[in-house]
């Protein structure tokens, strides 16, 4: 029931990720407010975060989530999507090719792609690299419940972001190295690996 009056648009303007997910876009009169914060968060130079986090059950049709997942990817710098999540978006089976493809089509400069038990990659390009590196998870046998491992990989990457990205720094013009993307995937596989056991 969040409303665009609801926002707090110093908070907005003043922090340095707003990060956003499809969650909120499923029904009014929150997908207009996301849409609001998003544009407060971009007229202020923030960087921006998303999360498609497709649950199918939330809308009404898969039309609509993929329309408005696009909208999320055309005003996101950071992507964090699942396996099943680019399969369905760009519908090939291959990782590589649909991150490729989304690349192509939404200039994101940064996209963190979680692959479950089988870890997870990163693939940054932006203005002056090009780069991707590939990290496998920690699986655990006192594994009890994996809901939130994904949110938590996600969450761990931005922290690495604001540790390492120079404040008010635009991610196109971060150079990072394939050894500083997997410090970031192994941060947050770790931290992925210990929520399941919770």
């Amino acid at each position: 029931m969040l409303s665009g009056e609801d926002l707090e648009e110093e908070l907005i303007r003043d922090c340095k990720i707003f990060h956003f997910g499809s969650l909120s876009m499923t029904s009014e009169p929150c997908r207009t407010a996301t849409k609001k914060a998003i544009a407060m968060a971009e007229e202020a130079g923030v960087l921006l975060s998303f999360d498609p986090n497709l649950r199918e059950p939330l809308w009404e049709t898969l039309e609509d989530a993929k329309e408005q997942i696009m909208y999320g990817l055309e005003h996101c710098h950071i992507l964090k999507i699942s396996d099943n999540e680019i399969q369905w978006f760009t519908g090939l089976e291959d990782y590589d090719a649909g991150i490729a493809k989304i690349q192509e089509q939404f200039h994101i400069p940064l996209i963190l792609l979680s692959l479950g038990k089988d870890g997870s990659r990163a693939y940054l390009k932006n203005n002056v690299t090009d780069v991707k590196a590939e990290v496998p998870a920690f699986v655990r046998d006192d594994t009890i419940e994996t809901t939130g491992a994904g949110d938590t990989f996600g969450g761990c990457c931005l922290h690495y972001i604001l540790e390492h990205c120079p404040q008010q720094t635009d991610i196109n013009e971060v150079d990072w190295t394939e050894d500083d993307l997997k410090e970031m995937l192994t941060f947050a596989n770790a931290a992925a690996s210990i929520i399941t056991t919770r």
